[in-house]
């Protein structure tokens, strides 16, 4: 078992995702006007072409690093022996029970380098949050989540998200609620087989 604490986030990572396709699109529009002022063809590729593989790697190339990070993860989990009782995937974390040995397993999407194994005694509180707000025919929710907490940090994991408001009896709400409440469920179990 592992004893170090959960970081949710690399800052460098964090960082480098963002911060390094902007100044490669800067540097690249600053040769194409400082060293090819009169041909328009080789600045204006000066200019698309970074900003093309920028929007490509903020798209495609951080969901499909996690993915990759969860397989090595999945690979050196099975070498080591962990029993994967339930693995539950989110856009932001992935989190693996052991049921046997009241272990849990997390990733997240900004510290894909580095995985966590930990007993499930650690985690102090775990529930469900509906998301629900407002009142009346207002009332819904357009997230749904299991939260726990693990070290005193506050992991929040989605089962359910939309840029739209659901209403409460929502096949979407109800899926999400039902996600969370087993995840809640395995946990709990988890932690019990731990000690």
């Amino acid at each position: 078992m592992e004893n170090k604490k959960v970081k949710k986030t690399n800052l460098l990572y964090l960082l480098c995702y963002i911060l390094v396709p902007v100044v490669l699109i800067f540097l690249c529009a600053w040769v194409g006007v400082k060293y090819c002022p009169t041909d328009n063809s080789t600045r204006s590729l000066l200019l698309t072409a970074p900003t093309i593989l920028s929007v490509l790697w903020w798209t495609f190339a951080g969901r499909a690093l996690f993915r990759a990070r969860e397989k090595a993860m999945e690979h050196a989990l099975d070498a080591k022996g962990f029993a994967r009782s339930h693995t539950f995937r989110s856009r932001s974390c992935i989190v693996i029970a052991d049921g046997e040995k009241g272990q849990i397993a997390l990733l997240f999407f900004w510290n894909p380098f580095e995985y966590f194994v930990l007993p499930a005694s650690r985690i102090s509180k775990i529930w469900v949050d509906d998301g629900c707000s407002g009142a009346g025919f207002l009332k819904g929710s357009s997230r749904v989540s299991f939260l726990f907490v693990v070290d005193g940090i506050k992991i929040r994991v989605n089962t359910f998200t939309s840029n739209k408001r659901w209403r409460m009896d929502s096949n979407y709400i109800l899926t999400g609620i039902s996600k969370a409440d087993m995840m809640v469920d395995v946990l709990k179990s988890a932690g019990a087989q731990a000690g």
